[in-house]
């Protein structure tokens, strides 16, 4: 098993996943989207899934500065401006296969673990 995980090294959440799959020896692949950004397909993905809002930490720093409160923005403009500001999202993004996670999800990740079993 080797799950994916998208975030940003100062993310308490992000530590917290990484910690969480560390504890009980799964191999990761991290990927610190303030060094390489996330590809609009591969956010295309989390947003089939869970919508491009679900996507987006309306509480981030970022988002305040940015002034988007107002913004009106179609789906594939968001997923062009979340590749292009990280800070923007809500992390950590988790996948391992076809199984996403957004967000701090340590039940879900469990499930997947005793999957493997």
């Amino acid at each position: 098993m080797e799950v994916q995980i998208f975030g940003v090294k100062k993310s308490s959440d992000t530590r917290k996943a990484l910690r969480f799959f560390a504890e009980r020896r799964i191999k990761t692949h991290f990927v610190d989207l303030n060094e390489r950004a996330a590809s609009p397909g591969e956010l295309r993905r989390f947003a089939q899934k869970f919508g491009v809002t679900r996507l987006i930490d309306l509480n981030s720093k970022r988002y305040a500065e940015l002034g988007l409160g107002a913004a009106r923005l179609t789906d594939e403009r968001w997923l062009d401006k979340l590749a292009l500001e990280p800070l923007l999202l809500t992390v950590p993004l988790v996948r391992w296969q076809h199984r996403l996670t957004v967000g701090l999800a340590e039940r879900e990740w469990q499930s997947w673990i005793e999957a493997t079993r």
